[in-house]
């Protein structure tokens, strides 16, 4: 079932306000981010431009800086999947909506979306790994730490057909949270993004103000769900 995520903020008049489910969670990460301790659980990640939404396709993870994310690329299935392959990064191509961007709790969300563009169905199952880095390439370098996983929504197994999507959302803490001596901020470029059990990595070309202090967390991230991710609903 889908609920409402988001209210107008009648103060600002900015755009709408994470609400409902991920509420009480984001109060308590909101309240862990500006202690500045928390610590990153999933792997690295980055990206590549498309026209429109920002978006790209799958590119090798060599560059400087050693990937966080250390699973295994396979072909074999996840729990719920039955024989279904999982998606691998070379028949992905990954974008960030910034028409369903929401803001809360002094963080924005984003919905990663993943398109599957073989001509057969594959499927994820779980988290992406996701982390800042300085260009939106395979020689881009990772800044700060990379996505923390947010538990509060399990992991199922979704299913993409020819030309199907699915989607992640991801938090990014605003780096004015902290103060500069904490957070060393640093412009990053790009994100670099891995689908869940690859180690391909995918790239997204977009602008953030980020801390390279690997002890301030920014970036949090949910389970992969079936669909674009919708502003206004849940995962």
């Amino acid at each position: 079932m889908r609920s409402t995520l988001f209210a107008r903020d009648s103060l600002s008049g900015s755009r709408p306000v994470r609400r409902a489910a991920w509420l009480t969670v984001t109060a308590a990460a909101a309240a862990g981010l500006l202690a500045g301790c928390a610590s990153a659980t999933s792997s690295q990640a980055g990206g590549t431009p498309a026209a429109g939404q920002s978006s790209s396709n799958a590119q090798g993870a060599n560059g400087t800086g050693t990937p966080a994310h250390t699973a295994t690329p396979t072909t074999s299935s996840a729990p719920g999947l039955g024989s279904l392959a999982l998606c691998q990064a070379s028949s992905l191509q990954v974008s960030v909506s910034t028409n369903q961007t929401g803001v809360a709790m002094g963080s924005s969300y984003y919905p990663v979306d993943f398109t599957n563009t073989a001509s057969q169905p594959c499927g994820l199952y779980g988290y992406p790994g996701v982390s800042f880095v300085t260009t939106a390439d395979s020689a881009g370098r990772q800044i700060g730490a990379a996505a923390q996983k947010n538990p509060t929504y399990g992991k199922v197994a979704v299913e993409l057909a020819a030309g199907g999507s699915a989607h992640a959302w991801l938090q990014v803490a605003q780096a004015g949270n902290y103060p500069s001596a904490t957070c060393q901020p640093q412009t990053a470029h790009g994100l670099r993004i891995y689908a869940p059990g690859e180690t391909q990595a995918l790239y997204v070309d977009r602008t953030f103000s980020a801390c390279s202090s690997g002890s301030v967390q920014l970036l949090t991230v949910m389970p992969v769900r079936s669909g674009h991710g919708v502003e206004g609903s849940t995962p």
